[in-house]
């Protein structure tokens, strides 16, 4: 497997030759309102790579690190995606959403005048270790054959099991009403949509996912990663010559 950074990439011919031998892996940080299939779509294109693929989808509005398989390295994304996940991102309290983020319009808004930041603690410690929660109705998940976003673009009711996910480490880094910050390290499926909406009901005051971003996956870092135009303009540069350092 090759691995691409931001310090170091092949050459276009370069990267078609070592994904169909032994697989390419390039570090893409992600911007807000792509989807991970525009990011995919974009690489296969640009790459004419035939099978790209990712380790683990963001949300359109979340941003930061999304690994993509080319070629062979499609293989890996399975092991990829299993590997432990830090984010980073605020909770909005004192209201909720339908879709649990920003996508959809602010409800049900209550009084969050009592919650402190003895509180918060509180409630933070209840969601470290191996939890269940319940996916966001509109996520990627299937059920009986259909994806839940489907179903919730119809009104369609649905019961949708609990997951058991392990938060190994979870952070409070800012504090500034009505916006929690906070750092999750999380296992594979780990819906931080679900944490942030059940946060806020634990609080008694409901909440929301106001911001997210994908810091880290396994040993992998956003720091590291492309943002997606700078790779493909790269690319479109490095056709005819040999392997570049940036």
């Amino acid at each position: 497997m090759k691995l691409l950074t931001k310090n170091n990439l092949l050459t276009y011919t370069e990267l078609q030759e070592y994904a169909s031998s032994e697989g390419v892996v390039v570090l893409i940080d992600k911007d807000e309102t792509w989807t991970s299939f525009n990011v995919v779509s974009k690489l296969r294109y640009f790459s004419k790579v035939k099978k790209v693929g990712h380790a683990g989808t963001l949300d359109p509005l979340a941003t930061g690190l999304l690994i993509i398989g080319l070629g062979k390295a499609t293989k890996l994304m399975d092991s990829f995606q299993a590997q432990k996940k830090i984010y980073t991102g605020e909770i909005k309290i004192g209201c909720t959403t339908k879709t649990d983020d920003r996508e959809a319009e602010e409800e049900n808004f209550t009084d969050y005048n009592y919650v402190n930041k003895e509180l918060i603690e509180q409630i933070r410690l209840t969601f470290l270790g191996k939890i269940k929660q319940t996916p966001p109705i509109f996520c990627a998940k299937i059920i009986n054959g259909v994806r839940l976003y489907h179903l919730a673009r119809k009104n369609e009711i649905v019961e949708i099991p609990e997951v058991e996910v392990e938060i190994f480490n979870f952070k409070i880094t800012k504090i500034d009403l009505p916006l929690i910050s906070f750092e999750i390290e999380c296992s594979k499926g780990t819906y931080i949509r679900a944490i942030s909406r059940d946060f806020g009901k634990a609080l008694g005051c409901g909440g929301y996912m106001h911001s997210l971003r994908r810091e880290a996956s396994g040993e992998y870092s956003v720091n590291d990663a492309f943002k997606i135009n700078e790779f493909i303009s790269i690319l479109e540069t490095t056709k005819d010559e040999s392997l570049q350092t940036l």
